[in-house]
């Protein structure tokens, strides 16, 4: 395990007075503070990161402490998922530049990774996501990647920024992407080019109101993610109040919630990242509860994913049913634990799937996952 103090700012969140946790089953007292003097953080399976570079959204931009106003409401939130271990590493020190941000951040991901953590991300401008993918490309290794936001950051810009950071990641050579979704898009803001292009790709791109209408959809798309990245814009101005650009359209508090919950059930997911909050415009504090409480539901989630079986290597905790589709038996599975469902493809692989997919199945019909997958593979 490396030594990654260096990466980080000398004083940590946990050392101010801001920290102001007093009941023993707080988070603030539980949660394992990563410092200098306490630089072990093998038995964590989680591991909280903040970083506050914005220069890719303004390059005169000041450094962001949005993930100490998230820290200071989420430590005085209670713990009940004792038997998930999280560790909070502070803050990645300012670099000089916003490359040598990055490098940090970075650097300090790809070890999180490569100790078979979990990291979240608490951002800083939305560009960051390109470090969380950056792990994965120099491992050599393709990845699923995920994003919510309202918008599709497909801008072509000079330099890597947050309005066109997914143009040099789904388009750079050698590629690692396998495959990309995007949630919570909003179509007046969205240059129908751009979901054209998405979808000649074999990309899924959902458009808000679907989000809204059926949330558990994108549980089996979450689920069978690498790594998800958050904008805060894809919430409802009225809900993210600090949103200086918001929409007065968007994802409701608690639908975020239920989405960072799915993320936390994925077996796969290594990072995840919330980026886009502005402190400085959060008067009362609202956009910091929010992200705090998808936390909160990200490790909630994560303990189900503690407890579910892996459903090709232990059958006995899944129910399997068999359909006849096109023409050939395909096995669903149904986990006893949390009812959620698999189905398994022509290669005998399974794949991540919902129970109207299940239903639309045993009515003689292609579910439109297991066709999108089927031209992945093509």
């Amino acid at each position: 395990m490396s030594d990654l103090h260096s990466f980080f700012a000398e004083k940590h969140f946990a050392e101010l007075p801001e920290n102001n946790a007093g009941h023993p089953l707080q988070i603030g007292k539980k949660i394992q503070v990563i410092t200098e003097f306490k630089p072990d953080w093998s038995e964590a399976d989680i591991v909280l990161v903040g970083c506050g570079e914005q220069r890719g959204h303004d390059f005169n931009a000041g450094w962001s402490m949005a993930a100490d106003a998230v820290r200071a409401e989420l430590y005085r939130m209670y713990d009940w998922h004792g038997s998930v271990k999280v560790a909070d590493m502070g803050n990645i020190r300012e670099g000089a530049s916003i490359a040598d941000t990055r490098a940090a951040l970075r650097t300090v991901l790809q070890e999180i990774q490569e100790q078979g953590k979990v990291a979240l991300v608490i951002g800083g401008s939305h560009d960051l996501t390109l470090q969380q993918y950056d792990v994965f490309k120099r491992a050599g290794q393709t990845a699923n990647a995920a994003v919510v936001d309202m918008l599709i950051d497909l801008e072509e810009t000079e330099n890597i920024s947050d309005a066109g950071f997914l143009m040099d990641m789904l388009t750079e050579q050698p590629n690692f992407v396998r495959h990309f979704s995007h949630m919570g898009f909003q179509s007046y803001y969205t240059n129908p080019g751009m979901l054209e292009t998405l979808d000649k790709l074999r990309f899924d791109c959902f458009r808000l109101g679907r989000v809204r209408e059926n949330p558990e959809e994108m549980e089996p798309v979450l689920r069978n993610c690498d790594l998800l990245s958050i904008d805060m814009k894809a919430v409802r101005k009225c809900d993210a109040p600090f949103l200086k650009d918001g929409s007065p359209n968007g994802l409701f508090g608690d639908e975020m919630c239920q989405l960072t919950r799915y993320a936390g059930m994925s077996g796969r997911l290594s990072s995840m990242g919330i980026y886009g909050y502005q402190p400085e415009n959060d008067t009362d504090q609202q956009g910091a509860r929010l992200i705090a409480q998808m936390l909160w539901y990200f490790v909630d989630g994560f303990l189900v994913r503690k407890n579910e079986a892996d459903p090709v290597a232990d059958r006995n905790d899944f129910i399997e049913y068999q359909v006849a589709l096109t023409g050939n038996d395909t096995l669903f599975l149904k986990s006893k634990k949390t009812n959620r469902w698999w189905m398994q493809l022509p290669d005998g692989s399974f794949t991540p799937c919902s129970y109207a997919d299940y239903l639309q199945a045993a009515s003689n019909e292609i579910p439109e996952r297991w066709f999108r997958e089927q031209e992945r593979v093509v």
